[in-house]
């Protein structure tokens, strides 16, 4: 499609166009492929019962011991004895990187909420995905315990994939597994995240924030993580951290990968560049693409503390598809375009899982993000709209791309409050609380998951919300999708719910803006929907995937339906899998380091042809 700007009054009206001469010169690099892997036909696992255990990465302390928790580990290297809870607390919190930069809360708009309702004759099927347990015991339990539930999930040519954390299943349309629980660190050629076989153990790489798409244009499947090298002895970060990029050979997931490896600390290392306080970490990596490239970004924090700024990598799909041995990839630092003085914060790439990509201007990548997080209201009722230009360039020898930002107006949204749960079953507190229960160790069920006796009761924590930072984006049927966790008011109750909006885009060659075609927000009475994943066909018809926690309902799945035109007018909220209890994990307690009830970083939704 060949869309410019004749004729697009109302975008002029709310936008302030950007000139896509940038401050900052794009940095292009070559990245060997690292090899081709593939999916294991059967499971490599075990079965029965293992204790937690923690990575040391994840802990973001140094010197921690090999889990479960921090509180249970050593003293610091060549000193006796172990620590106290509070010892060791302050410690994570000295080391621990803090992945949002929300300043405060922000005030809800008055929201009225929607019914709810079981799922309806829409659905064609339901299925159970993967798990913890699947995750902790892939690999011949060489895992370790992850929270939270990271989910990445893509659908095509009958297939559906999921990655949960390290682990991977593939499906049929019918639910049916086609392979077993395949550990990341295996798919990508890794040695498992910890090898409990062996004494001392060894350590591998720890991989995080997993992401996939199908190309129906190409026909092709796309798997990303973000990997963390570590030290093999010990666990420690090393520093350096990599995007790790499957492609696929063929439309079957079942054949052969081409993985490379993209370098993202940025210090001058590995040929990245050099950017402010780094080593950093290339957090939060998610996967767009349109007719000539795939696009990956990141939020880029340094390990010292702080964030810089989103980071954009563009890749020839061609290139990729065609499984050379050398790509070129191209780096964009938002740095570079600021928003009174504030770079890009999850700049969420757009993917076009109909096919149907945007054409002007020599081909153009969309992307979201918001800028509440910035604000010191914790409120803000802007949008930015982002566009990689000249998108066919990333074929040449030398790929000349633009990148374009504006804003555009849309209702206020802001930093939701943390979720209350439903009170029920909590073994792990309980565990963590007892003084009662005779263990191998000592009397106290806590002997079980640490060395140090708690100092404080641990209590169920409230589910910790994503911090109004964008959601999944898809641009289909010439507009684009986008959703996000905003503070709502529903009858005088500040709670979480969602804001989503249907966007129409326009650009040139040094402009872009759109206009807000559909915007909603979707609340519950008494309870909270909290991780929406938007997705939309051609048509304008769609679904958004989310989380419901509140009083009536421990951590569910549900979803609602919506359209382009009306919104989600006259449609409920539906129930397809209740919770069974309240989150209950490592990260909500004090034994285990500074405490965060996090339900996820990120759902996904898919569409599969015109599903």
């Amino acid at each position: 499609m060949n869309r410019n700007f004749s004729g697009l009054a109302l975008i002029l009206s709310v936008a302030c166009f950007t000139s896509s001469l940038a401050l900052g010169a794009t940095i292009t690099r070559q990245i060997p492929s690292s090899g081709t892997v593939k999916i294991p036909a059967t499971t490599v696992g075990v079965d029965g019962l293992s204790s937690p255990e923690v990575s040391p990465v994840f802990s973001n302390a140094p010197d921690l011991a090999d889990g479960p928790t921090a509180a249970g580990t050593a003293g610091l290297t060549g000193k006796s004895g172990t620590q106290s809870t509070a010892g060791v607390l302050a410690r994570v919190v000295k080391f621990k990187i803090n992945r949002s930069i929300a300043r405060t809360q922000g005030k809800g708009q008055w929201t009225e909420a929607v019914g709810r309702d079981a799922p309806d004759r829409r659905v064609q099927v339901s299925f159970d995905g993967e798990n913890s347990r699947n995750q902790r015991l892939a690999s011949n339990g060489n895992q370790f315990s992850i929270e939270p539930p990271d989910q990445g999930l893509c659908a095509g040519n009958g297939y559906v994939m999921e990655s949960l954390n390290d682990v991977m299943k593939v499906y049929n349309r019918k639910g049916a597994a086609l392979s077993g629980d395949i550990a990341l660190n295996a798919f990508y050629g890794y040695a498992p995240a910890i090898n409990r076989q062996v004494t001392p153990r060894v350590f591998g790489p720890s991989i995080t924030d997993p992401a996939c798409y199908f190309d129906p244009d190409v026909k092709r499947w796309f798997h990303l993580v973000l990997t963390l090298d570590t030290d093999p002895a010990t666990g420690a970060q090393t520093g350096t951290n990599h995007l790790d990029l499957a492609v696929s050979s063929s439309a079957d997931p079942l054949g052969s990968w081409t993985v490379y490896k993209i370098a993202v600390q940025d210090d001058g290392t590995q040929g990245t560049p050099q950017h402010p306080n780094c080593p950093c970490l290339g957090d939060y990596p998610h996967i767009g693409a349109d007719a000539h490239g795939i696009y990956l970004t990141t939020n880029e924090f340094p390990f010292s503390g702080g964030f810089n700024s989103a980071q954009i990598y563009a890749i020839s799909k061609k290139a990729l598809i065609s499984g050379s041995a050398s790509i070129q990839v191209v780096q964009l630092d938002t740095t570079d375009y600021l928003l009174e003085g504030n770079p890009g914060f999850t700049v969420w790439p757009a993917v076009s899982p109909a096919g149907d990509f945007e054409r002007s201007n020599h081909g153009t990548e969309y992307l979201l993000s918001s800028v509440a997080v910035f604000s010191n209201s914790g409120n803000d009722n802007r949008l930015r709209v982002w566009a990689v230009g000249n998108t066919r360039s990333l074929n040449d020898a030398a790929p000349a791309l633009t990148l374009l930002h504006n804003v555009v107006s849309v209702d206020s949204y802001g930093v939701p409050p943390a979720i209350p749960q439903k009170t029920g079953s909590a073994p792990l507190r309980d565990c963590l609380n007892d003084r009662s229960m005779v263990t191998p160790a000592g009397v106290g069920c806590w002997h079980y998951l640490t060395t140090v006796l708690p100092a404080v009761p641990e209590t169920l924590a409230d589910l910790d919300p994503n911090d109004s930072r964008m959601q999944q984006v898809f641009f289909t049927g010439d507009r684009l999708y986008g959703a996000l966790d905003t503070v709502v008011n529903v009858a005088g109750q500040e709670q979480t719910g969602i804001a989503y909006y249907v966007l129409n885009p326009a650009v040139s060659a040094s402009q872009v803006g759109a206009s807000v075609t559909r915007q909603g927000q979707v609340a519950l009475a008494g309870n909270s929907v909290t991780r929406p994943a938007i997705a939309a066909l051609p048509n304008g018809k769609g679904v958004i995937g989310f989380t419901v926690a509140g009083a009536d309902h421990y951590p569910s799945a549900g979803y609602i339906h919506f359209s382009r035109d009306n919104g989600h007018r006259g449609e409920t909220a539906k129930i397809i899998a209740n919770g069974l209890g309240p989150d209950d994990e490592f990260g909500a307690y004090n034994a285990f380091g500074t405490p965060r009830s996090r339900w996820g970083d990120y759902g996904a939704a898919a569409v599969d042809g015109n599903d």
